[in-house]
């Protein structure tokens, strides 16, 4: 997955405007233009699609936590210059304030079954020996189920 297609998903499943994005990127103290965003959510194949880079990713998810569950005191999180999906679900999890129940109903949503013991091995530390890669299927059916129950639950 890009991280292009991650920031339309985010937007589409929490019905952010332009205004609410660039205000998201505002909470992780970095400044937007709504030509940016428009640039970032338009398709792959368009002339004036720009990609999003992994530190601008980061960035807004940072900004979407801050968002979500309120501002830290002090100094903000570092911004990653390299993302992975395993960073993009473990942003997703503190924003949304999910624990390993709430993430395991999320993918019944979508008919993915998985254990606590293969669902913790993805928020591991990279060097522990149980440590798991976050696949793209993994996490493209992670936003598909957070779409599903906080975007077509409203209808």
């Amino acid at each position: 997955m890009t991280n292009n297609d991650i920031i339309r998903r985010i937007r589409y499943t929490f019905d952010f405007n332009d205004a609410k994005m660039i205000e998201i990127f505002s909470l992780a103290d970095y400044q937007v233009t709504r030509a940016q965003i428009s640039d970032w959510l338009k398709k792959d194949d368009n002339p004036e699609y720009k990609e999003l880079l992994d530190y601008q990713l980061a960035t807004f998810l940072n900004g979407f936590i801050n968002d979500k569950r309120g501002k830290k005191e002090g100094a903000q999180p570092v911004i990653e210059k390299k993302m992975n999906n395993n960073i993009i679900f473990r942003k997703l999890k503190i924003a949304l304030n999910l624990k390993d129940d709430d993430i395991m109903e999320i993918f019944k949503l979508v008919d993915l079954r998985i254990s606590k013991h293969e669902l913790s091995s993805f928020f591991r530390n990279p060097n522990q020996s149980k440590y798991r890669p976050c696949k793209d299927q993994f996490l493209r059916n992670f936003l598909q189920g957070i779409q599903i129950k906080y975007h077509d639950s409203k209808k």
